[in-house]
Order: C-alpha cells, then structure tokens, then sequence
C-alpha cells in the first residue's frame, strides 16, 4: 500500500477524476493473515471491491504481484457481469505466478506497462503472456521493476489511459 509504484497509480486515478483505493493484501503491514499463494489475497481484492465500489463502474489497477491477483479479479468480476471501465497491469509478476487472461472485450480497456530492464520479473515473460492475446505492452526504456527516475512517466501513462 506504500509502495511508491502503487502510490503512483492511485495518484493517477485522482488525478483523472476517480477514487482510489489502496489496502495491503493478508500477513502485509499490520493486516491480519498470512501469504496465500494468490487465492486469499485475490478474495482480499474481491471483499474489497464490495465494500468500496458498489455496483457502479470499476477501474481495476495492480503491481507485480498485486497485477497477478488483478488479473484473476479482473476474469472473475467480469464473469458476474461487473461494469469494468478500465485495467491496469504493471510490472505484471509473469514468470512467478500463472496470471489470468484479460477477457476479450476488455483488452481494448487494458493498459499493460512493463519495464525494459525489469530484473524482477522478465520483459519477455510478460510478452509471452500478452502475445497470444494480442494485448500491447508499453515498455518503459531502461525501466526497471520500481520505475526508479519515471514514476511522473508511469503516471501520466496511466493517467491518460483512464482519461481516454
């Protein structure tokens, strides 16, 4: 939740007239619970968006490993018919974890960023996922996992990307 890429993208969101919503996922911080391979904290992200989105349109918007989790709330929320406007991946934990498929009719809502030297997380897993889906990838020259020196870069990309 105070990661500074996370941070950036909730600022992005305001600052392109939304609300946003940052939380730590279980055992993070001084949240309750313990790391759950993906499947608690995407239920995490879930309880949250009930509680906070009601049942109007939605932007959904993760980092790294909150991209995973992103991506399965993403597939499951548009399964029950959720109104999403707009998806954030960044930094998309690719060669860690098996991350969802966008659905068909949101790719063209998706905005996917990864960093050109990401030594976290390959660029050429991300492109391996996206590929198959025909999904682009903005790719942040020289940028690493944290987008040190390019945070008002990384925002004002997804600032834009939520006006658009």
């Amino acid at each position: 939740m105070t990661n500074k890429v996370v941070q950036t993208l909730a600022r992005a969101a305001v600052l392109s007239g939304r609300r946003a919503v940052r939380f730590n996922f279980r055992g993070i911080g001084a949240s309750e619970g313990a790391y759950d391979e993906g499947r608690g904290e995407l239920d995490d992200l879930l309880s949250v968006v009930a509680a906070e989105a009601g049942g109007g349109p939605l932007v959904l918007a993760g980092f790294s490993f909150g991209a995973f989790v992103t991506s399965h709330a993403v597939r499951r929320l548009h399964d029950q018919g959720r109104d999403l406007t707009h998806v954030v991946l960044i930094g998309t934990a690719t060669s860690r974890f098996a991350v969802a498929e966008v659905p068909e009719e949101l790719r063209p809502q998706t905005l996917i960023v990864h960093g050109e030297q990401d030594d976290t997380v390959p660029l050429s897993t991300t492109m391996d996922w996206a590929r198959p889906q025909s999904l682009p990838v903005t790719v942040v020259p020289g940028g690493g996992h944290f987008f040190h020196g390019q945070l008002p870069l990384l925002r004002e990309l997804v600032r834009r990307h939520l006006i658009a």
